[in-house]
């Protein structure tokens, strides 16, 4: 049960760095107002209305695309602090407490347990219960 415990526990926390320390992207391809495609670490595809850009050479007048693009970027954790080369008084006494308690934490009690099998038991001089009897007539 400990080795099960401590074996779920290391997989837990390296899926804890591994997802803290993990970014990705986000790509949206917006049609006018609506939403059209979601893409995960990959750019969106579109819609297929993309429009041609004509030559400015003789108009100033041009005409604005309806399509948008937009790119959410979620940065991962990359301070990780790799080798501890000091450590303070305070996590010296954290750090042995914790171990501490959490080794004695799943110590199991002994059931068949009983402390007077040490000792010996008293002499008898008289038969006490005996003289505590009564006798009901």
């Amino acid at each position: 049960m400990k080795q099960l415990s401590h074996k779920i526990m290391s997989l837990l926390m390296s899926f804890v760095v591994l997802l803290s320390t993990m970014s990705f992207t986000v790509n949206m391809h917006y049609c006018g107002d609506t939403l059209v495609e979601t893409a995960l670490f990959h750019k969106a595809k579109g819609c297929g209305m993309g429009m041609q850009m004509p030559s400015n050479e003789g108009c100033a007048i041009t005409k604005k695309n309806c399509c948008n693009d937009e790119q959410v970027v979620v940065d991962g954790q990359d301070e990780l602090q790799l080798q501890v080369d000091t450590i303070s008084f305070e996590q010296h006494v954290f750090i042995t407490s914790f171990v501490y308690t959490s080794i004695n934490l799943f110590e199991g009690i002994d059931n068949n347990a009983s402390s007077f099998e040490e000792y010996k038991p008293p002499l008898v001089i008289r038969q006490i219960f005996k003289l505590d009897e009564t006798y009901l007539i």
